[in-house]
């Protein structure tokens, strides 16, 4: 989920039993409300916040005066501390959606499997995660071969042209 999508999501968005988060239209960089499956981990975090949630689930716990304070956006300061406690230049909260999606693309997830989960409306922008597997083309790349189609004692194809790599 985008920051703004998950800092906006309220306890009776979240559905545990279904493992499905909505994302409300007016939080959708799209414009368009969609459900967003949830892994193990997702769960995880999701059950703890629930626990203690008022109005939204990502909030500051409310103080002896003041009710919960819903996160409007994450603390940079924070994230840059953290960052620069374990060596990480130049990151930025945004960057993880980037490195899920990496992941997602080095694991095999179809790039159309990806788009619905990431919730983007071009496969074109999806599309720049491609590279990072060539892993599909792998079982493509032995549907047409010259040698492999050769006698034994032939050296060169049955065209008569000798072929090299």
């Amino acid at each position: 989920m985008r920051e703004d999508e998950l800092l906006s999501l309220l306890p009776a968005d979240v559905d545990l039993e279904r493992a499905t988060a909505w994302v409300r239209a007016e939080h959708a960089k799209s414009g368009y409300a969609r459900s967003v499956p949830l892994n193990r981990d997702a769960m995880d975090v999701l059950e703890r916040r629930l626990k203690t949630a008022v109005t939204y689930v990502f909030e500051r716990p409310p103080s002896k005066t003041a009710l919960p304070i819903k996160i409007g956006q994450i603390d940079d300061r924070d994230l840059r501390r953290a960052c620069d406690a374990i060596g990480i230049k130049d990151f930025r909260f945004h960057d993880f959606r980037h490195t899920w999606a990496s992941w997602h693309v080095q694991a095999g997830t179809p790039l159309m499997v990806l788009k619905e989960l990431g919730g983007w409306e071009t496969v074109e922008m999806v599309q720049k995660y491609a590279h990072l597997a060539q892993s599909h083309l792998a079982q493509y790349v032995s549907n047409v071969t010259f040698t492999a189609r050769l006698e034994p004692e032939e050296e060169t194809p049955p065209c008569g042209v000798a072929l090299t790599a």
